[in-house]
């Protein structure tokens, strides 16, 4: 019981703050000028009104929504001291990388957002960039005072390095380079426990851990020499994933008749914010599909299958 109100509970808090990010700083951030993989078409300008917009919006938002995850999964459950619980053998370490991957867009919407409201450059990097920390921390607080769950230390890690790719990017090349990814597909396991992996798509996606898969894409013109000729939106993916997790413990699984594995991909990508237009809705679209991994050709190694190619893998 203990697994399944862990599991549901992160998988509805990931949704939450997904959805408040891209709902509210996006609507905030959609006039900026450019993408935030090139601040040299953004000039900065303090604007104090949207400045204030911004602090108020998104901290109101934020606050009614650990309130409102505070009362919706911890109002009943007994209290305790501060607590961690090592949930770090779990799912061969998919919820993790989710982690990073939510941490690291957020970020990436915080500071599209902060350059919005025309603080300096740097500024933004570090107050937006520090975002998807902020953002998360709180949960693992909350988790760290009810004897049910406990704070993870995985979890905080994996928001740190998330958050800190991208505020490291920033940082030294001035521009994304590398740009976490997400991709998924129903899988057959979801019908063996559907309370558990999710009873629709929608579950599924938040709580199916064998149909995620998490991608870092690499640009490659930035390291190539400036004639290569090599296009600048066609990058390479590395994929993981996991399969055959029927309960969050692998010897759980096992003691079920299936055997966690793990999977790894190479596959090619495009980064969508290499296409220039002006019109503010391709531009938010552009921004948003660079979250996503597209169907795209790609090898896969497993060690229950070997090496496998896949036409199209999404």
């Amino acid at each position: 019981m203990q697994t399944l109100l862990s599991v549901l509970k992160k998988s509805i808090s990931k949704a939450v703050l997904l959805s408040l990010a891209f709902g509210r700083i996006h609507s905030f951030s959609q006039c900026q000028t450019g993408p935030l993989s090139d601040s040299s078409l953004f000039t900065p300008q303090l604007n104090t009104k949207r400045l204030q917009t911004l602090v108020i919006g998104v901290g109101s938002a934020y606050g009614a929504t650990l309130m409102g995850l505070n009362s919706l999964w911890y109002a009943d459950a007994p209290r305790s001291s501060f607590h961690f619980f090592n949930d770090n053998r779990e799912w061969q370490q998919i919820d993790k990388v989710g982690h990073f991957y939510t941490a690291y867009h957020i970020s990436r919407l915080g500071v599209q957002a902060f350059e919005w409201s025309g603080l300096p450059r740097r500024k933004s990097i570090w107050w937006g960039g520090l975002m998807g920390m902020v953002f998360q921390t709180p949960i693992e607080i909350l988790d760290g005072f009810s004897s049910a769950y406990g704070a993870s230390w995985g979890d905080l890690t994996a928001n740190t390095v998330g958050s800190g790719l991208l505020i490291g990017q920033l940082l030294f090349w001035d521009r994304e380079r590398i740009y976490p990814k997400f991709s998924f597909h129903p899988t057959a396991l979801a019908r063996m426990r559907p309370k558990l992996l999710g009873k629709n798509l929608l579950q599924q996606t938040l709580k199916d851990y064998n149909g995620q898969t998490y991608w870092l894409a690499f640009e490659i013109k930035p390291f190539l020499k400036n004639n290569s000729g090599f296009p600048d939106w066609l990058c390479i993916s590395l994929g993981y994933g996991a399969y055959n997790m029927v309960a969050a413990d692998k010897n759980q699984s096992r003691l079920s008749g299936y055997r966690p594995y793990r999977q790894w991909y190479l596959s090619l990508d495009v980064d969508f914010t290499k296409i220039r237009t002006k019109n503010r809705l391709l531009r938010s679209l552009f921004f948003l599909l660079n979250n996503i991994h597209i169907p795209a050709p790609a090898l896969e190694w497993n060690p229950a299958d070997g090496l496998k190619a896949h036409a199209l893998l999404f």
